[in-house]
């Protein structure tokens, strides 16, 4: 069974759950996920998915750059 993904615009519409938002019970799933969302191969810059984390996944600066990290590394 494939997962449905939606595209970084279709998200940008859309608002975030209390439970992914900062203190909720499944933030570490969010950022976890943002590892593998910054590994992707899309079609899109480096600046526009920081503004995407921070703007759109409520992430603080040191999550984003945590999350950068990890990606980099291969993590």
């Amino acid at each position: 069974m494939t997962k449905k993904t939606i595209s970084t615009e279709e998200a940008k519409k859309k608002t975030i759950k209390p439970e992914w938002q900062p203190g909720g019970s499944r933030r570490q799933e969010l950022l976890d996920k943002a590892v593998e969302y910054l590994k992707a191969p899309i079609m899109e810059t480096q600046a526009d998915r920081h503004h995407f984390c921070l703007n759109n996944l409520m992430m603080t600066e040191t999550e984003y750059l945590d999350a950068l990290n990890k990606a980099v590394a291969g993590e």
